[in-house]
């Protein structure tokens, strides 16, 4: 990995507390917010541009309703005052955002992706990010999913399931990188 370009933004995707609730079951990675931290405080210090994404929804069973607690950003990775904030309703962060524009604007051509869920937001938004010509990068340890049913009735634990999204995008959408990788070429 060579060194990142000053303007290569971190984006943030939905790193809520709305993870916490019992009927996602079962997380792989616990460490996720603190690497996310962990990227956040070195790209604020470096003045590297960052985007979070906060995704909502309408009615009243969606744990993403706006003005809940469990919709708010976690604490781990609070936004500071000025830091943007796009909220989305759809798995892309592209997808009827301004995002896209955001980027065009300010000449951000790299951009690295955390958050939530590794096969659901992010992984949709980094496939999108590669379509768009974006040099996009994943951090591995800076995502997480659940364990999911297959579509035949089988478990799949979320170890697996995180490993086959990252797999999926490796070298094809993304480059697939950890924290530590990302901390030691941002200079």
């Amino acid at each position: 990995m060579s060194p990142i370009p000053q303007n290569a933004a971190l984006v943030l995707i939905d790193v809520q507390n709305v993870w916490d609730h019992p009927k996602w079951g079962r997380r792989n990675n616990p460490e996720a917010e603190t690497n996310i931290a962990r990227l956040l405080r070195a790209w604020r210090e470096s003045r590297r541009p960052l985007f979070y994404f906060q995704h909502l929804e309408q009615g009243p069973d969606t744990l993403f309703r706006v003005g809940t607690p469990e919709a708010e950003i976690r604490d781990i990775v609070r936004p500071l005052a000025g830091e943007p904030i796009i909220q989305k309703r759809v798995h892309s962060a592209f997808m009827g955002t301004d995002f896209e524009e955001r980027l065009h604007q300010a000449g951000i051509t790299t951009l690295f992706i955390t958050g939530f869920m590794t096969n659901g937001c992010v992984e949709t938004t980094a496939r999108m990010a590669g379509d768009l010509d974006f040099h996009t990068f994943v951090v591995s340890d800076g995502t997480a999913t659940f364990d999911r049913v297959g579509p035949d009735g089988v478990l799949h634990p979320a170890e697996e399931v995180h490993a086959m999204s990252l797999v999926n995008l490796h070298r094809t959408f993304a480059t697939i990188v950890t924290t530590d990788e990302v901390l030691r070429n941002l200079v």
